[in-house]
């Protein structure tokens, strides 16, 4: 099964200083048929306003990955830790337990904008944790390159989920397969330009939910970036 997720069809929030597209249901957003897809549970679109961001403000036992497309946001929270992620870079944050954090845009003049991704834990109440890695667009281009996983294998974030998240950079001529094990899902989301999806065309913002599907195979690119999440059913 291959379904098409618009772009325009997400849930959409505009409080000024904060506009967000939601692939799931969300806050004020709520749509019974899309309530998550496996065990990932959120991805947000965010732009951030100069100057603005999120109060403290706390999670328990979910795995928290931030991707930032532009600008940078700052980070800073109850372990401790007090970060700055620019593009390129992948954060996740195991909340387990119980984590406070707060997240800025201190850019005077400039907005920030990212997606972040819930993902539900398949362990609950552990400690919780923090990780941040840099993925070159080398690392990512013509490429489905691992930036978190449940082994933190190949350099990736470790998250404690059944679920590898890859991204990836593809210009014209450029195609990139992912097998997928029985009873696997997938939810291919795509940032920016165009390609097509097991023969499926998206645009920018649209995704691709699979089910009962060998592989997720991209091809038909034009300067896109991609996220493909292999998750549990």
């Amino acid at each position: 099964m291959l379904t098409l997720r618009p772009s325009q069809e997400r849930g959409y929030a505009d409080h000024g200083w904060l506009k967000s597209f939601h692939s799931f249901s969300f806050a004020g957003y709520h749509d019974p048929a899309h309530m998550g897809w496996g065990n990932l549970r959120v991805i947000n679109e965010d732009w951030i306003a100069a100057g603005k961001g999120f109060g403290t403000h706390g999670h328990r036992d979910m795995e928290i990955i931030t991707y930032v497309l532009q600008g940078a946001l700052a980070h800073k929270d109850s372990m401790g830790n007090v970060k700055a992620i620019p593009p390129g870079d992948v954060q996740r944050m195991s909340a387990g337990t119980g984590v406070q954090h707060s997240e800025f845009n201190h850019a005077p003049n400039d907005t920030t904008h990212l997606l972040q991704i819930w993902i539900t834990p398949n362990v609950l109440g552990v400690e919780p944790g923090y990780e941040q890695t840099t993925f070159t667009d080398a690392a990512k281009q013509g490429r489905l390159c691992l930036v978190a996983s449940s082994d933190g294998a190949l350099g990736s974030v470790t998250i404690h989920a059944d679920a590898r998240l890859y991204a990836g950079l593809f210009n014209a001529g450029q195609t990139a397969q992912l097998d997928l094990a029985a009873g696997r899902k997938a939810y291919v989301h795509l940032v920016r330009g165009a390609l097509t999806v097991n023969g499926m065309a998206l645009q920018t913002g649209d995704a691709a939910l699979l089910a009962d599907e060998p592989r997720v195979v991209l091809a038909d690119a034009q300067d896109a970036e991609v996220l493909v999440f292999d998750l549990c059913a």
